[in-house]
């Protein structure tokens, strides 16, 4: 039976940090690095050391109490300030909308990695199981991501 336990605030920071890099980088953008982190949070008056991103980025240190840090890194990601401070908030529409558009690209990428790779020795009927396995694997990993947001 799987652990019920609510996630540490921490780790759900550090994983919503990460999917934000991972939206920027897919919405056409360079995938931004700590010196861009560290000047939105200069910009903005307040300070933040490397190793303190790898700690929020990683889910391993405390849960940083600094509202105003996480309010400016909300601003620099375009997102509400919640998402970053709030463990119940929900996920902004434009980071749902392009984590589906990632989850599609991967299921492409996924079909067609199979294709090139297994159709050298291979039935046509077992071609046919391998993509009917695939295509339920990945439909049950969609509505079980769905099912979590």
């Amino acid at each position: 039976m799987p652990d019920q336990s609510p996630q540490r605030p921490e780790l759900i920071l550090a994983e919503r940090l990460n999917t934000l890099l991972d939206v920027v980088e897919a919405e056409g953008g360079q995938r931004y690095t700590f010196p861009d982190i560290k000047k939105a949070v200069e910009d903005r008056g307040l300070h933040i050391s490397r190793q303190r991103w790898h700690y929020m980025r990683a889910g391993t240190g405390p849960m940083t109490p600094d509202t105003n840090l996480l309010e400016a890194l909300a601003d620099f990601f375009g997102v509400p300030a919640a998402f970053l401070t709030d463990a119940d908030a929900k996920t902004p529409e434009r980071v749902a909308a392009q984590l589906d558009l990632l989850r599609a690209m991967r299921e492409a990428e996924v079909r067609s990695f199979a294709a090139r790779t297994l159709t050298s020795d291979l039935s046509p009927e077992t071609l046919r199981e391998i993509r009917d396995i695939i295509d339920e694997t990945l439909t049950r990993q969609s509505r079980e991501a769905h099912d979590a947001e």
